[in-house]
Order: C-alpha cells, then sequence, then structure tokens
C-alpha cells in the first residue's frame, strides 16, 4: 500500500497541474479587468451585442430603401443592382462547361419513372441527382428540388415523397444532392480525398462549415459553388427535349429553401418558386437562432442592404411561395414581415396574387402540408392548374437504390476533383496575376490596397482610445495596471499594463490570442520583459480573452467559439482582422503617447493575434521597431491546402489572394522587422523544419 504524498507535496502538485492545464485560473481573478458575465448562464457575448447594433442599423437604412420604391423603374434599379451585388460578393460565375451527363440506372414507380444521372457541373466536378418522370405526354414543366441539410441528400425521405407527388401530378422533378452530401462528400473517411472508404468523415454542417473557409480568401463562398451546381441543374433540365424550358420551377427545404431563395433570385429561367423552411429576416435569424453555415452567409450584404425579402423582391413579378412552420427554429415572425414587405410590393407591380405563404402548424421541416403547398403552387404556374393536391401514402426508394455511383461517393470516379480542389486550382490562377500586379505597385499603393481589402482606416482616422483605470496588482520589481481601452469602433478592449521599477525605455506591445494573462503569470515571458525594463501592454483584441464569445451556433473546435461573430461581421462587410489591426494600431499609438519621446513599439503575438499584427505593421510599419509573429501561419495559402483548418476563419479577410498573401505584408513591414517563430500549418500543427 502506497502513502500519500506529505501535505506540502501534494500542494506543489496540486498547484503545477493547475498551472498547466488552466493557468488563467492559477492566476486567480486578479488579472481580470472586465466584470464576469451578469447574465445567468454566464455566456460572453459582448462582441455579439456590439455588432448587433450596427447590424440593426444597417438594416434601418436598407428598409428606408425598401420604402422609397414606387415606380417600376425604381424597383428594376433596386433588383439590378442588388442582383449586380450579390454576384460580386460571390465573386462571381465561371463558364459553361460541358455537362457530361450519363443515366447511371433507371427506376419505376407508381405513376411515375426515374432516371439515375451523374453530370459534371464543373470539368471533373460530379453532381449525383435522380430526376422523377411523369406517366404524361412531353415536354413537362420541371422543378429543380435543391436538398436541405439531409446527411443522405436526395435518398432523404421527405424529398423523395415531394418529388414523387410533382412526378405524379405531371412535373418532371430533378433532385441533386448537395455538396458535402449524399453521393458528394467532400471530405472521406481515412482522410485521403480518394480513399476507399466511400463515407464522409463529418456530417453535412460541420463539412459546409470546414469548406467554408478557403473561398473567402479567393473572393468567393462555399455559396458560389453550390449556387453553380443549381444553375447547372436547371441547365440540364431545361435543355431535355421532354422538358419546357420556358416552365421551370424551384422549391427545398431548409438549406434547400436557402438554394431555392438564391437560385429564384439570380437565375431569371426559374418561373415559379417556394423556398420553405428558410425566409425570415437577417435581424431575427442573427438574434436567434444565428447566422447559418458558410454558404448562408454572403459577403456585405447587410451592408449593401439585401435581406431575406430581397430574394423575393429581385425577382418579382414572378411567382413565389414562402413556406413556414409555426415551431420552427427559423423565426416565423421573421416570415410574416417578409411576406409582407413581398406582398407590398408586388401589388405596386399591380400582381398581388402572385406571392403567397403557407404556414404548418409543424417543427421544422419539409412536412405533409408544406410539400403540398409546394406542389400546388407549381401546378398552379407552371401546368394552369388549380387543383386540391392531397399526398396519398406511397413507398419510397431506399439510399442504395438511388445511388448513382458505383461506390456511393463521386470522389471515387475517375478524374473527379473536390471542392477543395477547385479552392487551388483558383488560387494558382489568382496568384500569377496577384504577383504581377503588387510588382507594379508603389509600397504607398499596396498600403491603401491591404487598408482597403481588410478594412483598415488610416492611423489619422482612428481616434484615440478612451482609458478607464481599475486598480493596479503589485509584483517584485514591477506593477501591473487594469486597465480598459474603448477601442476605435467602440469596443472596450482589456489591458494590463505591467511598469517596471526601472524602466529601460522599451515600450513593447504583447498580444495573445489565448488571452493576455495567458503568458502575464510570476516567471511567464511578460514577467521576464517586465524585469528586463520593458514596459508592456497586454492586451485582449477584439473577440479575444474576456471579450472571446461562448460558443453559441456551431461546434467551435475547427471553427472557433466567434465563428458566429465572425460571420454577423462578414455580412457587414467588415474583418475581424481588420478591426483587430485598427485595434493594434491604436494601443501602439497610445504606448508612444505614453513616452517622452516618440519611440517605436515592439510587437509581440502568439498564435491567433499574429495576423492581424501582420496587417497593422504593415499599413503603419513606423510604429513598430520589431515584429515576433509566434504560432501563426505565414501563408494564407496553407488554409487553401488544407481541407481540414483549426481556428482560421476569424483570419481571413474576403478576397484578399486577389490582391495579396501574408507574406507580402511582411515584406512591407520591413524585412528586417518581421520575424516568424514556429510557424504552424493551417491545422494547427507545428511545421517540420520548425519542430
Amino acid at each position: 500500500m502506497s502513502s500519500s504524498p506529505a501535505p506540502s507535496t501534494a500542494r506543489i502538485i496540486l498547484v503545477v497541474l493547475v498551472w498547466t492545464l488552466t493557468p488563467e485560473i492559477a492566476l486567480g481573478t486578479d488579472l481580470r479587468v472586465l466584470p464576469a458575465s451578469a447574465r445567468p448562464d454566464g455566456e460572453v457575448r459582448l462582441l455579439r451585442d456590439h455588432l448587433r447594433l450596427l447590424v440593426h442599423a444597417a438594416l434601418d437604412r436598407r428598409l428606408q430603401a425598401y420604402e422609397a420604391l414606387k415606380t417600376p423603374e425604381q424597383i428594376r434599379d433596386y433588383q439590378e443592382r442588388l442582383r449586380a451585388a450579390f454576384i460580386e460578393s460571390l465573386g462571381g460565375f465561371p463558364e459553361r462547361t460541358p455537362l457530361r451527363p450519363r443515366v447511371a440506372g433507371r427506376l419505376t414507380g407508381d405513376g411515375f419513372r426515374a432516371e439515375k444521372l451523374i453530370y459534371e457541373s464543373r470539368p471533373g466536378f460530379h453532381v449525383t441527382a435522380v430526376l422523377y418522370l411523369p406517366e404524361a405526354e412531353p415536354p413537362y414543366p420541371g422543378v429543380l428540388v435543391p436538398c436541405g441539410h439531409s446527411e443522405n441528400g436526395k435518398a432523404a425521405k421527405l424529398y423523395q415523397r415531394a418529388a414523387i407527388l410533382m412526378a405524379r401530378n405531371g412535373l418532371a422533378v430533378l433532385c441533386y444532392d448537395p455538396i458535402g452530401q449524399g453521393e458528394r462528400k467532400q471530405i472521406l473517411q481515412g482522410g485521403a480525398a480518394r480513399s476507399e472508404t466511400a463515407k464522409g468523415r463529418f456530417g453535412p454542417t460541420k463539412e459546409h462549415n470546414l469548406a467554408g473557409v478557403a473561398p473567402i480568401l479567393l473572393g468567393r463562398n462555399l455559396a458560389t459553388y453550390r449556387i453553380w451546381d443549381g444553375i447547372r441543374s436547371i441547365d440540364y433540365l431545361a435543355g431535355r427535349d421532354d422538358v419546357d424550358e420556358s416552365r421551370i420551377g424551384c422549391t427545398g427545404n431548409s438549406g434547400g429553401g436557402l438554394m431555392t431563395a438564391y437560385l429564384m433570385a439570380l437565375d431569371q429561367r426559374i418561373a415559379a418558386a417556394a423556398s420553405s423552411c428558410f425566409i425570415t429576416t437577417t435581424r431575427r435569424k442573427n438574434d436567434d437562432p444565428g447566422p447559418g453555415d458558410a454558404e448562408q452567409n454572403i459577403y456585405a450584404q447587410t451592408a449593401y442592404g439585401m435581406d431575406h425579402a430581397d430574394y423575393i423582391l429581385m425577382r418579382a413579378p414572378k411567382p413565389t411561395l414562402i413556406l413556414a412552420a409555426t415551431k420552427d427554429f427559423v423565426p416565423i415572425a421573421g416570415a410574416w414581415e417578409t411576406y409582407r414587405q413581398a406582398k407590398r410590393l408586388y401589388t405596386r407591380l399591380g400582381v398581388a396574387e402572385r406571392v403567397g405563404l403557407v404556414e404548418a402548424d409543424e417543427k421544422h421541416g419539409f412536412s405533409l402540408h408544406l410539400r403540398t403547398g409546394a406542389c400546388r403552387w407549381m401546378l398552379r404556374w407552371l401546368l394552369n392548374r388549380v387543383d386540391e393536391v392531397n399526398e396519398p401514402d406511397f413507398d419510397v426508394f431506399s439510399d442504395r437504390q438511388l445511388q448513382c455511383t458505383p461506390q456511393g461517393q463521386v470522389l471515387l470516379l475517375e478524374g473527379a476533383r473536390s471542392v477543395f480542389q477547385l479552392y487551388r486550382a483558383e488560387e494558382e490562377r489568382l496568384r500569377r496575376h496577384r504577383e504581377r500586379s503588387w510588382q507594379q505597385m508603389t509600397d504607398k499603393e499596396r498600403r491603401t490596397k491591404v487598408r482597403e481589402t481588410a478594412g483598415i482606416r488610416p492611423l489619422s482616422e482612428i481616434p484615440p482610445p478612451a482609458v478607464q483605470a481599475f486598480g493596479t496588482v503589485q509584483r517584485t520589481g514591477y506593477r501591473i495596471e487594469k486597465l480598459i481601452l474603448q477601442s476605435a469602433g467602440g469596443f472596450p478592449l482589456p489591458v494590463l499594463r505591467f511598469v517596471p521599477e526601472r524602466s529601460r525605455g522599451e515600450w513593447t506591445l504583447y498580444l495573445n490570442g489565448r488571452g493576455k494573462q495567458v503568458d502575464a503569470g510570476p516567471g511567464g515571458p511578460i514577467e521576464s520583459l517586465a524585469r528586463g525594463g520593458h514596459t508592456v501592454l497586454a492586451v485582449d483584441l477584439t473577440g479575444l480573452g474576456e471579450t472571446e464569445s461562448t460558443a453559441w451556433r456551431y461546434d467551435p473546435k475547427h471553427i472557433g467559439n466567434n465563428s458566429a461573430e465572425y460571420f454577423i461581421a462578414y455580412m457587414l462587410g467588415r474583418s475581424l482582422v481588420g478591426m483587430r489591426a485598427e485595434d493594434i494600431l491604436a494601443c501602439a499609438r497610445y504606448l508612444r503617447a505614453a513616452t517622452e519621446e516618440a519611440k517605436q513599439v515592439n510587437l509581440v503575438t502568439v498564435g491567433r493575434a499574429g495576423i492581424a499584427a501582420l496587417h497593422a505593421a504593415a499599413v503603419e510599419p513606423e510604429l513598430f521597431r520589431r515584429v515576433d509573429i509566434r504560432d501563426s501561419i505565414d501563408s494564407w495559402r496553407r488554409v487553401v491546402e488544407s481541407d481540414i483548418t483549426v481556428d482560421q476563419l476569424e483570419n481571413t479577410v474576403h478576397g484578399a489572394l486577389r490582391r495579396y498573401d501574408l507574406g507580402d505584408l511582411a515584406r512591407l513591414a520591413g524585412k528586417d522587422r518581421v520575424v516568424f517563430h514556429r510557424i504552424r500549418t493551417a491545422s494547427g500543427a507545428l511545421l517540420e523544419s520548425e519542430r
């Protein structure tokens, strides 16, 4: 029987364990600056509440613009402006390439037949789909059904039932697998894209968020690729001899309702549309349940005034139906607000009957009343039939019966490309243009380009921070002053100022992505600087440390706690990188103002603060003497080259790789000024050369 450790030894072990596992606990609460969350659940939502005010102000401006639409000419101008802005946010679309469709099998059912299809929306980028055909004389009206977030995509029972119901009533219905679902998983188990294991590693939402990081840097969005799948699916449907291309409809539920909304706004061939369990308002959705996965958040859409109602307004006066569920997590009140806006505008155009709303007393899903509502809408506007359609009981097919590929996944087809491979090809194309363009610019022009891209104002336009003091902690050889600096955007930045007893006149701005307290303990690197005579300002940048959000919308494992806030800012046309870069510039200027002479500041960053620091140093290099970037990636290409990234979302800047990379920023800041330490991959691992 072993004896227990002596009390003193046990205490030492406990202190070491606590410090190793949770340094902020080991330090106690003496280094906390902000009061603990007053919310009963303890949730930290400072950044969410800060952005919420900006969103509401932007949406109020959008509502004013809507109210000014009185004439058909004003409405047409509004539609054209929004559609152009929408396409620009998506980064535009590629040239049409051959679809190369092939029939992988045929099935028969009661009152319909089906073809299993494979076609290519881009070369090597395969789409799997099922076309349900009626027992009627062609040509038939065609209806596209994009799937919601079902794991098995087109094989999900509710989507089958909707498609079969419409086919039995005379419509040709094309239901296809979205990226990340059914047979179109982009990350397969086993890690390799061409794994022999024909199963996806993640569920649809998780895969969409992982696949949604890299295209932001390319000036695109996962939605760009998903919308193009839908447009090319309409191309296939409209190109068939047995389908009447002048009578095309689109309906889908949840994520399929989202794609219906996008497609009906952008593709003028859609004569009738019915979006289910998606339409609400941005104001309500951002508050609860929060922004959706990556493809649901379009760059700057809130800033230029595109709300849910505008997906309908952009297609006016074409017939459009909102399908909504009373008990949905998608706010039903927002669906009615959008309906009212659409109804008023359609009334001004003299076609009030072309907008409708069906509300089912159900939870989220393509429930019976919503499916039959969609079918009746399509019959009314595509077949000129006003019938009472009821859905009888009928069998649906198994997943295996609807499988189009031999091994159940498109990535196992010969010559198949994943969406990640499409990103890499796009980055290579952009890099050649980017490098030529960058070389032709002056440093002044380069800095202007960086500011415009990331959203960083010149230092002269960033107001000095307001400063509040909240007490002092005394330690041997130095003291710690607790401060709050009100950032340029009005956001509170918790700060610890380390003031040495014997100053050497050195000033260091220290930024740790995990929080200012992490390296502030006894024996830590900040204490070493302070005892060496440095005045150190350790800061929690916007959304970091004490202000980091409590994860509330997504699994934060790969895309971080601030991911929902990132997307809200993204829809405002803002980047967290730009906001944090302005924080850094304001803090560096504050440090310099505290000196008797304007000395340059040493800048030290650890982890997630590094990319914002590179931007700050690149646009205002005269502020900084030396910039140490630790535990960060050194190029955004690492993000594009990785299928699975960790904590990279909030450090992306929309369209940055069209203009510059991180190495360009380092050179712009000064090749002798910026030093990278412990360079990481996009998944967080140390590079082999750094181990």
